[in-house]
């Protein structure tokens, strides 16, 4: 059945007029005409009775009218609704990032972003592995540059990174600062294990074009940040973290830097997505809001 033409004999019962459904429908009367006759024939009734002067509807045409038309003025007024979200963005974003990415980046921006948008949800889900965001049903997810996939629309959404290894005075104290990258051996060395990769993540050092990964072996391993700095702030071993969570103890002589030369910088975070075409007005809207404008 063409739901075409039901909608064109709603019209046409409300209107008792061919005439003025066919101008309120844009085709012709003739058009309009052979519509609801065809309409007739699939079904095996007469819905209108037609005279010379006036159409209106048969008494079947009368109880179909009745349960077809709220169902079409309920899909206009949600079809209205969902125009209208396009100029006040509402809805669930999910997103799936790792922890650093969602304190440093993620977090400063819905503080400044949400309270203006109070129809708009985030949801995000710290997880270290490189999710299916389709697969998983997120609309975005955050990674670091080189870890996105190609077939993926990405958006730079912070500055280049870089990476410090610290330990607390006192445990510099008790144990000589390394010197090079071998040296951590000799060190308690704080771990992080990562579900994509199973075994210890790599510490990745580089000096004048020469890379080191170093997999330090000690008595603590993580899967999470906060963790990892506080163990080293506690003396506990060197830990390997983002450079902006470790400068504030860093400045406050709570913690100590070494090997520092072989730490540069690196592409940061991008926030990626499968298709704009398939964006959500909210989705469009924080991204907007998260793009990194730096140098």
């Amino acid at each position: 059945m063409n739901f075409n033409d039901l909608a064109a004999f709603a019209v046409v019962a409300k209107e008792r007029s061919f005439t003025r459904a066919a101008a309120k429908l844009g085709v012709s009367q003739s058009a309009l005409s052979q519509t609801i006759r065809g309409l007739e024939e699939r079904l095996g009734m007469r819905l209108l009775t037609r005279t010379t002067r006036s159409v209106a509807p048969t008494e079947v045409g009368e109880r179909l009218l009745l349960t077809v038309s709220p169902r079409f003025e309920e899909i206009e007024t949600e079809l209205a609704a969902l125009s209208a979200l396009r100029e006040k963005p509402a809805g669930t974003v999910r997103i799936t990032a790792g922890e650093h990415a969602a304190v440093s980046v993620l977090q400063p921006a819905l503080r400044r972003f949400l309270p203006d948008y109070p129809d708009i949800k985030v949801e995000i889900i710290v997880d270290y592995g490189l999710t299916d965001i389709v697969a998983e049903g997120y609309d975005a997810g955050v990674r670091l540059g080189e870890q996105v996939a190609k077939d993926m629309i990405a958006v730079r959404i912070g500055p280049d990174m870089r990476m410090a290894v610290v330990g607390s005075p006192g445990y510099f104290a008790r144990h000589p600062p390394p010197r090079t990258p071998q040296d951590l051996a000799a060190h308690n060395c704080i771990g992080m294990r990562l579900p994509t990769y199973g075994g210890l993540f790599a510490w990745d050092l580089e000096k004048d074009g020469r890379e080191v990964k170093v997999r330090g072996d000690g008595q603590l391993v993580f899967n999470n940040l906060a963790l990892r700095l506080h163990s080293a702030l506690d003396g506990l071993g060197v830990a390997y973290l983002p450079e902006d969570q470790a400068l504030p103890h860093l400045a406050e002589g709570r913690l100590t830097r070494v090997l520092e030369d072989w730490c540069p910088r690196f592409p940061g975070y991008h926030l990626y997505y499968p298709n704009r075409r398939h964006s959500s007005p909210a989705l469009a809207l924080l991204v907007k809001v998260l793009r990194h404008r730096g140098s």
